[in-house]
Formats: C-alpha cells, structure tokens, sequence
C-alpha cells in the first residue's frame, strides 16, 4: 500500500492511537492521556467514596514529549484514555547540518526525519556525536509524535 492509499485509510493498521482503561486500573509509571497529551503517572492518589458515591483519582502526569506536567480528577469508575507507546532504539549514524539525525535501526533500515530535540539531551547527543561516540539513541512514539528521548553509549560495538 503506498503513502497516499494510507493516508486515504486513515493510517498504517487502523488502529486507534489510545485505548480505553478504567481509572482505578491505572498504575503509577503507567501513561494516560491528560489534557489531550501523552502522559507517564508520576503520582495518583484515591480519594474515599463522597455524598454523590464515587471515588475520585487525582492524576498526576508529565508530558512525554515536552515534559510538562499535567493534572487531572477523574472518578474512579470512568474510563480513561490510555496511548499506545512504543519504543525503539536506533543507532545514530549522522547528524545533517540542518540538525537531522539519521538513525539505523536492527535490520539496518534508515530513517532521517527526526530532529535532535531542543534540550540539553541535544546538546549532549551533538557533543559526543562530535567526539566520535557510537550513540544508540531511543525514540518514543505515541499518538501520531515521535521524539529522542534518551541516548547512551553504544556498547555493542565496543571492542
């Protein structure tokens, strides 16, 4: 299927980019969506069972992409918006002069449509790219972005 008869569908599977979970089943290190943006729970907290009847969760979650920090209060039998996240590790290759990074991943496909990111993470990456370190770089994917969000040494190339 080509590019444009996917996008004709609506995506690669068809398949949703979230998927609904009740509330009191979410667990702390878990994702959720908050606001409209992918979120890792760093804290939630259950209140008791008030006048009306349903216990309340107060979540507590930091935007995977930007790492800004969202809250919500949901009762604990609604459902909740949870994405799908993946990760994957690729091993840098390259950085373009317009700030691209060509990536390779295990069966040695290359991608060139990432950015290094706007923080010191891309700071670090450009330095020890720059210094001749073999960098495996982990990207992170949900709900239609994707990003680099953490780097470490290649140590399997490492003699």
């Amino acid at each position: 299927m080509s590019d444009s008869e996917q996008h004709e569908f609506g995506g690669d599977s068809g398949a949703s980019a979230t998927y609904p979970m009740q509330c009191s089943a979410l667990r702390k290190n878990g994702y959720v969506m908050l606001k409209g943006r992918p979120c890792k729970i760093v804290d939630m907290s259950t209140s008791k069972t008030g006048k009306h009847g349903h216990a309340k969760v107060h979540l507590v979650g930091i935007d995977i992409f930007t790492q800004k920090k969202y809250e919500d209060i949901c009762p604990s039998t609604h459902n909740m918006d949870v994405p799908h996240v993946k990760r994957e590790d690729f091993q840098l290759t390259d950085i373009s002069d317009d700030g691209y990074l060509c990536l390779m991943n295990d069966n040695g496909d290359l991608r060139e449509d990432l950015k290094i990111p706007d923080s010191a993470l891309g700071t670090s990456l450009r330095a020890d790219h720059v210094a001749g370190k073999e960098l495996l770089c982990t990207v992170m994917k949900a709900c239609g972005e994707e990003c680099v969000i953490a780097v470490k040494n290649n140590t399997a190339l490492d003699k």
